[in-house]
């Protein structure tokens, strides 16, 4: 096991510097010059305009400027924001819990309803639910985020007016940030009504977020059920004669999860993309919102930084999982 685990620890340095790389290509991509946006378009003169240059590295050969960039990073220093003078990695702290939150309830939702739906649909095989809920799970994944989030916009906020429309509480609660998760600080302030409205400024986010790792989770809980339902020890146990449910929830249930555990593990990439849009569309203070305004405002180092840090949290999901499959599964960790 513990050669597995530096194999696997070992992947991450390449992919790192990889990731990097890409960061620091990606920024010098985008149009727009970011010494005019700190000194201002109108009127610089070429002396400030070689200050400005000078002071953010500019003047500097790229692969050197790269090698200054790998060098701050690994030192902790993100850089520093060119509209809020801020740490980028003060920002990206604060903003962050807001993110997880809603990822978490997302993925929890999703989890918890797809996996039922995907074994119901496979010992179902060829019914109408199984059928139905197939179809449901292919117009999850190809709806879009952005127009399956307005569309419950329009029918539960404006419509029937059950939800807000944006935000993360309402404006009537004043929540000291303990722990950066709303829920947790709404319960903790002791205001009441606090905890309903953070959970009803959750709900829409969350089912939107949700939405296609919930049709993944379901689909790939189908095939793994369906797989594994075929194997001789799940015949063997039915013709034993043990309880059905016996025979799904440990025989057969329990193996299939192996799979649908990594499928839950690697919608973490999904939920990162997809709250980007989904934290756009709801006004959410995440790490999603935060970069789309960045790119708007030319906020380079934000920017840059910010694919960074999304990257990293990414890698690091994916290597959890490949050890928590190792555990479950001890034949992976010998290949």
């Amino acid at each position: 096991m513990f050669k597995f685990i530096i194999s696997k620890l070992l992947y991450l340095i390449p992919t790192f510097i990889g990731i990097t790389i890409v960061a620091f290509g990606f920024i010098r991509l985008l149009p727009g010059d970011p010494v005019l946006l700190m000194a201002g378009e109108r009127g610089v003169s070429p002396e400030r305009y070689a200050a400005i240059s000078e002071q953010l590295g500019f003047d500097k050969p790229v692969w050197q400027q790269y090698l200054t960039y790998l060098g701050n990073l690994l030192q902790g220093d993100l850089g520093t924001s060119l509209i809020t003078k801020k740490p980028v990695l003060d920002e990206f702290m604060a903003l962050f819990p807001a993110t997880v939150e809603l990822g978490l309830v997302a993925i929890t939702l999703a989890a918890l309803l797809g996996i039922p739906i995907g074994v119901m649909a496979a010992i179902k095989r060829g019914s109408w639910f199984d059928q139905i809920s197939m179809a449901g799970a292919l117009i999850g994944y190809s709806m879009p985020i952005f127009w399956w989030g307005l569309l419950l916009i329009i029918f539960f906020s404006g419509h029937l007016g059950w939800t807000p429309v944006s935000g993360r509480i309402s404006l009537l609660y004043y929540v000291q940030p303990v722990t950066g998760f709303m829920l947790i600080d709404s319960l903790l302030s002791g205001q009441e009504g606090a905890f309903r409205s953070a959970v009803s400024h959750l709900i829409l986010p969350a089912i939107v977020l949700a939405t296609i790792p919930l049709a993944v989770i379901a689909r790939q809980t189908r095939s793994a059920m369906l797989e594994v339902m075929g194997e001789d020890y799940v015949r063997t146990a039915r013709a034993k004669g043990l309880a059905p449910r016996r025979v799904v929830g440990i025989h057969a249930l329990r193996n299939a999860m192996i799979p649908v555990i990594t499928t839950i593990g690697l919608q973490i990439g999904a939920l990162m993309a997809g709250a980007i849009l989904t934290e756009t569309i709801f006004s959410w203070p995440g790490i999603g919102k935060w970069m789309i305004d960045s790119i708007s405002r030319r906020d380079y180092p934000v920017v840059q930084s910010g694919l960074l840090m999304i990257a990293l949290i990414v890698m690091i999901v994916n290597l959890i999982v490949d050890l928590t499959y190792g555990l479950i599964n001890p034949r992976i960790r010998h290949k």
